[in-house]
Parts: C-alpha cells; structure tokens; sequence
C-alpha cells in the first residue's frame, strides 16, 4: 500500500512534475533566464542565419540560360584602334584556332562585367517605368553560341542586326526573358510588345526560358533574369569582347591558345586577363563571396549551437550536483530511474521553449533590420518552427547526460549526509 507521499509522488509523474519544475525554476531564476535568452539568442540566429544560407544557395544556382560548359570570353582593351579593323582580325584569328566552334561579338556574358544596365519604359512619353534591366548586345553568331532557349517566337534571323547608334539600335526587333516578360506584361502574349529606354524603341520578337544578367541576380531574386537580347551588327560602339564557343572537353585549351594569340592577332591592344576566361570560371568568381559568407555563417550557427549545448549541460549538471539528496529522496519513495529522466528532460523543454518564444520575436526583429539595410527578402514562416525543432532537439540531447547521471544515482548514496 501506497503512503500518502508516494501517492503524492505519482501523481506529480503523471502531470510531468509541471509544478515541482515551475518552482524549482523560480528559485533558480537568473541561471534559467541566462540559459532562455541563449536559446532565445541561438533561435533567432539560427533562422536568420539559415535563410540567408538558402538565399545564397538560390542566388548561386541560377540558372544562365546559356551553355556555360562550351563558352568562353575573350577582352581586350584597345580604345584607340579601329573597330572593324579588330573585330575582323579577331574574329577570322580565333575563328581559325583548332576546336574553335565559333567566335562572336557581344557586349557582356552572364556573370561578367556590366555592360548595358538601364532603365526602360513602356510608352515613348517615358511615364511608366518598366524597371531596370540589362541589354545583351550581340553580333552575328552569338545567339547560337549561347544556346539560348527560345519558348516563344523565333530565334533572330539575319534581318535582325542592324547598327548600333551610341549604345543600341535605334528601332529594333528584341527577345527577352520569360521572367522579364511575365514583369512587364502579365498573363498577355509579350510577343509584339513595344518598350523604350529613352530614345531607343524595342519590338519583342520572342522569348527566352532563361537568360541571367551580367550581375548573376543583383536587384533581388525576381530581378534576377531581367534580360533583353538586342541583335546588332558589330562596330565602333559593339567591339573588344568576344565570345568563344568549344567542346567542353577542349574549352580550357581553346581559351589558353586564344589567350597566346590575340598578341599575334591585335598587337595594339591588350588582353583582359581577369575577363578573359571561362564562363563557368566567371561563375566561380562571382560567387566567390557569397560561398565564403555561408561558410562563415555556417561556422557561427554551429559555434552557437555547440555554446548553447555547453551551457544546457553545464546548468545541468550543476543541478544534479545540487539536488542529489532530493534525487534520492524521491527515489526512496518510489520514483524510478525514467520519472528522475523525464524530470529533467522536461524542466529543459520548459526552458528551451521559453527561449524559443523570445527568439521567434528576436528572429523577426534581426530580419527586419536586415530587410532595411541590405534588400533581405522577409523571413519566411516556416523557418521558425524549423529552428524551434533544432533547439529543442539539442535541448534534449544536451541535458540527456546529466539527467542519465542523476537518474543512475542510488538512493542510499543519495541521502548520505554532506
């Protein structure tokens, strides 16, 4: 038969204990609130920290629309030299070089150097801006080494390039991206659509599955393929960058014999060696950065984690210290090794959970300054629950060491006298 305290007892189990946790953590306040706001802390960081790793992650995995594997970009810098004259030596040289599939004119590659970023408009009057967007400029040749992808339309044909005046074409037929269309003609056929950029007046003639921007994204995810492919004719105003199109399998050599002829080929000008590479090697580099920041913050969300992990056992295992005559008392009456577990298994979700509630609150203020001063989409909702599991998880392995310790901790060495 039960005593009064061992029926006591049990019906504290089965209640979780709730209340004789609540009022052990009264007594201990400062050590449970320095513990609830780590986690607090680790939450808000942690989600914060994830989404920007995904936005990163996103960024890097655009798809360009072109076929990196196969191309290269040549760059010269020779200002002074005449146009046609390099452009025809250039292109006859390369064209010549063995595995060499095709050379082209064009003012910029995807994730090479701005070349042609402006803002367009979709009246003549300028009154309704359409954004900001970037112009591929490209000679003969240059659309079928890209290997771009027409959904809507047709590809340019040879009617389509014309001169350029200043910057672009004056009247010319374009294609833009399907992203870029969706933007500026939503659920209508953008096929025949006019647009401006200041003076220069654009038909569009197709449209294409995808086609990155120089910039690789800038301008925030729905930018990201704001791309307009003007056809032209090469000349004084589209000259010096040059596209290379190889078997992937030769590309590298392709470049490097490239590389050693333009001496041979233009000895007035000089060659671009930091532009002049690869596509999938101008890929690399910008995002170069952007790699290096989730391994940062991959490192922080785990030293976080593991400060937060080291603090839930050091808090309890100094609890355990603590209460070793309690453990044995409860024990004598009747407790068992799991009821000792859960005890401090859910005196720790308690606290975890307290945290988390303040780092839920914590993560959306940190989103919003970031939101403020760096262009970070909103943080979604579903990070929140993700980083709750996270800690609660760690939460319970942490603290899963001390507790087994107290729960093996027999009740007559328990209740010896100190």
């Amino acid at each position: 038969m039960r005593t009064p305290n061992q029926s006591a007892f049990h019906k504290g189990t089965a209640t979780m204990q709730i209340k004789p946790i609540l009022s052990a953590l009264r007594k201990h306040r400062l050590a449970t609130l320095l513990i609830a706001l780590e986690v607090a802390l680790a939450c808000a960081v942690l989600c914060n920290a994830c989404f920007l790793i995904a936005s990163r992650m996103e960024a890097m995995n655009i798809h360009s629309g072109v076929d990196e594997a196969a191309l290269a970009q040549i760059t010269l810098d020779c200002d002074d030299c005449n146009a046609n004259d390099v452009n025809a030596r250039v292109l006859s040289g390369l064209g010549k070089l063995p595995s060499v599939q095709s050379v082209s004119v064009i003012n910029a590659v995807p994730f090479g150097n701005h070349a042609g970023t402006a803002g367009i408009t979709l009246d003549a009057a300028g009154q309704h801006s359409g954004g900001v967007v970037d112009f591929y400029v490209a000679g003969p040749g240059s659309f079928e080494a890209l290997g771009l992808q027409v959904v809507a339309g047709s590809a340019p044909a040879q009617g389509d390039f014309q001169a350029v005046e200043n910057f672009l074409p004056a009247d010319a037929s374009v294609w833009v991206t399907r992203a870029l269309a969706g933007h500026l003609w939503p659920d209508e056929s953008p096929l025949g659509k006019e647009f401006w950029m200041g003076k220069y007046h654009f038909r569009v003639a197709g449209v294409l599955a995808h086609f990155a921007r120089p910039g690789g994204g800038e301008g925030g995810p729905s930018t990201r393929e704001w791309s307009v492919f003007v056809p032209a004719l090469p000349g004084k105003q589209l000259t010096n960058n040059y596209l290379l199109r190889a078997d992937p399998a030769h590309l590298q050599q392709v470049l490097r014999d490239a590389r050693a002829a333009i001496a041979s080929i233009v000895p007035e000008a000089v060659l671009d060696q930091q532009a002049s590479r690869t596509i999938g090697e101008l890929r690399d580099s910008y995002f170069q950065a952007d790699r290096a920041m989730a391994g940062i913050l991959v490192g922080v969300i785990v030293a976080l984690l593991l400060v937060t992990a080291l603090g839930i056992v050091g808090l309890a295992s100094f609890w355990v210290a603590q209460r070793r005559k309690q453990i044995g008392i409860r024990r004598a009456i009747g407790a068992t090794r799991g009821d000792i577990l859960r005890y401090f298994q859910t005196e720790n979700f308690l606290i975890v959970t307290f945290g988390i509630a303040l780092g839920m609150l914590l993560a959306y203020v940190i989103n919003a300054v970031l939101m403020k001063f760096y262009e970070l989409p909103h943080l979604p909702l579903y990070y929140l629950p993700m980083g709750a599991l996270a800690l609660w998880v760690l939460g319970q392995l942490a603290v899963l060491g001390p507790a087994l310790r107290a729960a093996a901790v027999p009740p007559v060495v328990a209740t010896r006298s100190v």
